[in-house]
């Protein structure tokens, strides 16, 4: 007799169950399961594909999440990719044919197995929201359902390389991450041959950011796992979730208005689950989640078809803070739909001003190449002061364009558009658009942004310079937001020519010429309360580890009174825990320098430095990476070294230098 669907089970787990790919490969997974019989109860699978190691990398969240759905029938694989963690083999990069290949081999291998039905759903967030989505556009016959996290429709457009068609810093600060991150070896107690797969790892590593930079504009390298490419090769139900504080704030809508039958969450929340995320209020998410699952792969009737398509959280208004533990607001739903139906109001620029009737404009953008300073980390996820600031020092050196106060609260729901006839005198320039609430004592606070390099106005794929004081009308849309502006404040048009350090800077500084302009602003009738409502967080117990030394994130800037250099400076110590389960220890420091004259966008400078701590009885291993970049008007220079100690000894080292052409970037 088959036991509810959501009745308690006791689980077991499997700290490193194997599975052998085609081609020999050894993958490691971790699998938390009902304690069943499989011939009378077989189980769905829930899939989790991630090269951020399952033995000392997820652990915190894998243990509040996989045995809270184990315990209510579903056995849950966190799996090592290939090159990563306790897995055999080498990565190449991020998303690659091999991976997703890999990906299809284990959802069927785990159909196949004994104690499973058949049906696999898979989840993830940031990577494994990528390539869930990757994975369930080849469509294997058992993924029947997926829930992305954090992830993109557009590696392009909406990842950590480009944004608007500039170079966003965070290529070079992920790629110093990945440069980390896969440089650790194996658990020693796992694999005996532990040493010769790291000395593997370590000399084929590849250094991301010298592959990113070799594709900037969108061409088929990006084209491939970008599943906006053909929306309909997606067969699986999917359950989109993301956050207003994360960098991935415009899938959930697009998957929402595109794929039949998707639904779409948005909390306030940054790059992380949200049962556990910040800032609150948070969700029950594993909940929501199991829902989701047990309709699809058990065939359950949770009434997951009858939700509203779209829910958000619609922020309150609040002071700029570059970090809140909480944000006031209410959830919103759209019964059909995400954003695209709502009506828009037309606000047009005029000097100095915002208003509802078209204007004369003429008005010169020339910031400082510093300009940007408050734009806060690209992709908030380590919960230090990562948030946008106040945003006047950055106003003070854009070009400026206040509404009156409002009437009346507006909530603004969706992506803004603004519009701009402009001209540049120089054949490479780049435009940066913020949308801000001021308040009554003159506080600006982001409400959302959008940047663009101007040979991207009319193509990603086939980008042109511009005609130095040719005039041009180009269209920017800002990321997704669900935001109160309440009555009697201000709407605050920010327009820059610099946005540093979030995106590196054109050859030269350029002068826009502003002839025309105009911003739509997608609006919801103000409501009250909430208008749908969410259990509470629930998960299974923590990660139980050792502190021994605890985590401390800085974010400091610095200006060199001598040479006139400004720096934002990033030190990000992970701190060092003991498993009390199995006894590893890891331990994990990041350290960012991103300096630039704001005279001199030639100046910009990049460099990132990641210690990285292993231990396992009288094992001591540690990898240091670093890397450095910068640019000449012509070409980008790279230069990355990493070390590998065992005890305390050099036992492998590899330097890496490229030069890259600037291809309109």
């Amino acid at each position: 007799m088959m036991n509810h669907p959501n009745a308690l089970r006791d689980i077991r787990e499997e700290p490193d169950l194997g599975i052998t790919l085609s081609d020999g490969t050894r993958l490691s997974a971790r699998m938390w399961c009902p304690v069943v019989d499989a011939d009378d109860e077989p189980v769905p699978v829930i899939l989790e594909y991630l090269p951020y190691r399952k033995r000392d990398g997820t652990c915190a969240r894998d243990a509040l999440t996989h045995p809270w759905f184990a315990a209510r029938g579903y056995a849950c694989l966190r799996v090592d990719m290939r090159g990563n963690g306790d897995s055999e083999g080498v990565m190449e990069d991020e998303y690659t044919p091999q991976e997703l290949a890999d990906a299809v081999e284990v959802v069927n291998w785990a159909a196949a197995q004994p104690w499973c039905n058949g049906s696999v759903g898979m989840m993830g967030i940031s990577w494994g929201g990528f390539n869930s989505l990757q994975v369930a556009a080849l469509a294997p016959a058992p993924l029947k359902a997926i829930i992305t996290l954090c992830s993109t429709v557009d590696r392009f457009a909406d990842d950590i390389h480009y944004k608007g068609g500039n170079l966003l810093n965070e290529n070079l600060g992920w790629g110093a991450t990945m440069w980390a991150y896969s440089s650790r070896a194996p658990d020693p107690v796992l694999r005996e041959n532990w040493r010769s797969l790291w000395l593997e790892r370590l000399e084929a590593e590849p250094f991301l950011p010298s592959v990113w930079l070799r594709h900037q504009r969108r061409d088929a390298y990006w084209q491939h796992g970008s599943v906006c490419e053909d929306y309909s090769a997606i067969k699986a139900k999917v359950l989109a979730v993301g956050g207003w504080g994360d960098s991935y704030k415009n899938a959930v809508p697009q998957l929402v208005e595109a794929l039949p039958g998707a639904k779409g969450i948005v909390g306030p929340w940054v790059h992380k689950y949200p049962h556990f995320a910040v800032p609150e209020p948070r969700i029950g998410f594993l909940q929501e989640a199991l829902r989701w699952w047990d309709r699809w792969l058990k065939g359950a009737q949770t009434g997951v078809e009858d939700d509203p398509d779209y829910r958000a959280y619609l922020m309150d208004g609040v002071r700029p803070a570059t970090w809140y533990t909480d944000r006031p607001g209410r959830w919103i739903a759209e019964t059909n739909g995400a954003t695209s139906h709502l009506p828009v109001q037309t606000l047009y620029l005029g000097h100095a001003t915002l208003g509802e009737v078209p204007q004369t404009l003429d008005a010169t953008v020339a910031s400082p190449a510093d300009c940007g300073a408050a734009s806060g980390e690209y992709c908030a996820i380590w919960l230090g002061p990562e948030m946008p600031g106040d945003q006047r020092g950055d106003d003070s050196l854009s070009q400026c364009f206040d509404s009156a106060p409002m009437a009346q609260d507006m909530d603004i729901v969706g992506a803004p558009r603004i519009t701009l006839t402009l001209s540049a005198d120089k054949p490479q320039a780049q435009v940066a658009v913020r949308l801000n609430h001021i308040h009554p004592d003159g506080a600006s606070t982001r409400i959302t942004y959008g940047v663009l390099n101007l040979s991207h106005r009319n193509s990603a794929s086939d980008p042109a310079a511009m005609v130095p004081g040719q005039h041009e009308t180009i269209t920017i849309a800002l990321d997704q937001i669900a935001y109160r502006v309440p009555k009697g404040h201000r709407l605050r048009v920010a327009v820059s020519s610099a946005y540093w350090p979030l995106i590196w800077p054109a050859p030269e500084a350029a002068r826009l010429h502003l002839s025309g302009g105009h911003i739509t602003l997608p609006q919801r009738p103000t409501g009250g309360g909430d208008e749908v409502a969410f259990a509470p967080p629930d998960a299974a117990d923590p990660w139980k580890t050792q502190q021994l030394r605890p985590e401390n994130h800085v974010r400091r800037q610095e200006t060199d009174m001598t040479t006139g250099i400004v720096s934002l400076v990033i030190e990000d110590d992970f701190g060092k825990t003991r498993d009390a389960d199995h006894g590893l220890i890891a331990g994990s420091i990041a350290r960012e320098r991103w300096s630039i004259h704001p005279d001199d966008p030639l100046s910009a400078r990049g460099t990132c430095h990641w210690t990285e701590d292993m231990e396992r009885g009288d094992i001591r291993l540690r990898t240091e990476t670093t890397c450095a970049m910068w640019s000449d008007a012509t070409h980008f220079h790279l230069e990355a070294r990493l070390e590998a100690y065992e005890n305390d000894t050099l036992i492998h080292a590899r330097d890496v230098s490229d030069r890259v052409k600037r291809d309109l970037l």
